[in-house]
């Protein structure tokens, strides 16, 4: 079962301003920022020059309890950033089959940027394009995936 859904902003470099940004003029809170050099205890290495200061994730917050997530995405990972389409649909799941299942039949004629592996933010993770051009990202809660 999918247990959340929220869109996903993707920055060049200016995530931050964007969060703060964002959470003013939406009313929300900003429940918080981690950098890539953060989320790696400042251990870079495969990363691009430049990195650690970019935000991995912030989250707002909204007072029905909607989110939005922001991320910079650093030069060279995955789907090269390109401002106008750079927003994703992110879909908790509590069930590791179901999240496969969805994975695979999302993926179908469209392309993987992240296989669905183990993070150390959830038990099975994965991003891809379906084959109308929609970025998604599929993630297993890591309180309920089984």
């Amino acid at each position: 079962m999918i247990t959340k859904v929220f869109p996903y902003l993707n920055f060049d470099g200016d995530g931050k301003e964007a969060a703060h940004f964002y959470a003013e003029v939406l009313g929300a809170q900003l429940a918080g920022i981690s950098t890539y050099g953060d989320a790696h205890g400042g251990d870079m290495e495969g990363m691009p020059e430049g990195a650690a200061d970019l935000v991995m994730n912030a989250q707002l917050v909204f007072a029905n309890g909607d989110s939005i997530m922001i991320s910079d995405v650093p030069p060279g990972m995955g789907i090269p950033f390109q401002k106008g389409t750079n927003v994703s649909v992110t879909l908790t799941m509590d069930d590791k089959e179901e999240a496969r299942n969805a994975f695979q039949k999302l993926s179908e004629g469209g392309g993987v940027s992240m296989e669905l592996q183990e993070t150390f933010w959830s038990p099975l993770y994965g991003a891809l394009q379906d084959r109308f051009g929609i970025e998604w990202q599929i993630s297993v809660d890591p309180e309920q995936g089984v």
